[in-house]
């Protein structure tokens, strides 16, 4: 077991200091600090391209003890800024564990710190809301750390769905992992219906579920032209991604020329371009949802599920005027999760039905949008 002795400080806006060690890479970083309530799963958050600018303290204290695989990855690198933890422990002990957190981090160059009291950051950012941090092992002067993170710019004026979203498209076919291979005689019917991704920042296993619901899946690059898309779609997925909506409006522009010609789903950032797109107006939670352990009721069947969630950012459904109908609602805060439009075949999310990390209720949402194009033809 190694021994880590570099001492590095977590540094809020507002002054707030937390004294810890380093583990994963020495150096800086400056992100927008949440907190995650997940028990298990840090590798599917640290993946999860929706975590672009912020850095993340995970609320669950021993970190790092099943070690990091090859299949439970939400993007080929990880898209945190920073990483925070009450313990982090580098001798995993996992059947599947390839790699140990530590070092996973060290490769990817993300500075990261352990051994503060997490509740105690938690309860902060709770109270005074999300804000801007500093993790940093080469200054380790306070108020020189504090306007480092005055000067940097806020994660509400950064578009960073260009940071994270694809080059070029490409095909994907990969459905969901299985402990065992499925037999010849257990494949999943060939594909009949083409979707089209928009990739904001999209997650593997929602691209894995559409796939394993039958869909022959292509995903695009954010700011692909609607006309490119339409005649080779059945339907259009506008993908979850980083940042506030409003910093993305040719993604806006884009869902604007869709409504109407396609079915369409949007899931959490896709699900807020949407209500922007229909002309309604989003509004900033004070510290956001992150988490695997939302309660969030169906209304049209009064059934309550324990959903996965990770956003900052919120449709205000009223300032839809009565275009679209409240489908999903949080039982936590009251906060509007689902809508469907009365005329147009959309549907959209908050929360995240593919899971990665967290419960599989509302996995039934990808079928929901294969039975919207059927309907549709």
């Amino acid at each position: 077991m190694s021994v880590r002795k570099q001492k590095a400080l977590l540094v809020l806006a507002d002054g707030t200091v937390f004294e810890g060690l380093n583990f994963g890479s020495e150096g800086e970083t400056i992100g927008e600090v949440v907190f995650n309530t997940s028990m298990t799963g840090y590798q599917e958050i640290l993946t999860d391209p929706s975590y672009k600018g912020q850095i993340v303290v995970m609320t669950y204290t021993q970190i790092g003890n099943y070690g990091i695989n090859t299949e439970d990855i939400e993007s080929g690198i990880p898209n945190i800024e920073g990483f925070i933890a009450k313990e982090f422990f580098d001798f995993p002990s996992n059947w599947r564990s390839k790699n140990d957190l530590g070092k996973y981090l060290k490769e990817h160059n993300k500075v990261c710190i352990d051994g503060i009291d997490t509740r105690a950051l938690t309860r902060h950012l709770r109270d005074n809301g999300v804000q801007p941090g500093i993790i940093s092992t080469e200054d380790l002067n306070p108020e020189s750390l504090i306007e480092k993170v005055k000067k940097h710019p806020e994660i509400s004026s950064i578009d960073l769905v260009s940071e994270v979203t694809t080059k070029e498209p490409y095909k994907w076919d990969m459905s969901l992992w299985k402990p065992e291979p499925a037999a010849a005689g257990d494949m999943k019917n060939k594909s009949e219906f083409r979707v089209i991704v928009y990739d904001f920042g999209v997650k593997m296993n929602i691209l894995r579920h559409l796939a394993e619901t039958g869909f022959d899946v292509t995903v695009v690059p954010a700011q692909t032209p609607p006309e490119e898309v339409m005649e080779k779609a059945d339907g259009i997925v506008l993908s979850n991604g980083p940042g506030d909506p409003q910093t993305v409006q040719y993604a806006v522009k884009t869902a604007k020329k869709l409504l109407g010609e396609k079915p369409v789903m949007g899931i959490c950032l896709g699900h807020q371009i949407l209500g922007l797109a229909l002309g309604g107006k989003t509004y900033k939670l004070k510290f956001g949802h992150h988490g695997g352990n939302h309660p969030v009721m169906d209304l049209s069947t009064g059934k309550v599920e324990i959903t996965s969630q990770n956003h900052n950012y919120c449709v205000d459904v009223a300032s839809l005027n009565g275009q679209v109908e409240l489908t999903h609602k949080n039982l936590y805060d009251g906060t509007e999760e689902g809508m469907r439009h009365r005329d147009m075949p959309v549907i959209s999310f908050q929360h995240h039905p593919e899971a990665g990390p967290g419960p599989n209720d509302s996995g039934y949402i990808f079928k929901r949008f294969r039975e919207l194009i059927e309907n549709g033809r």
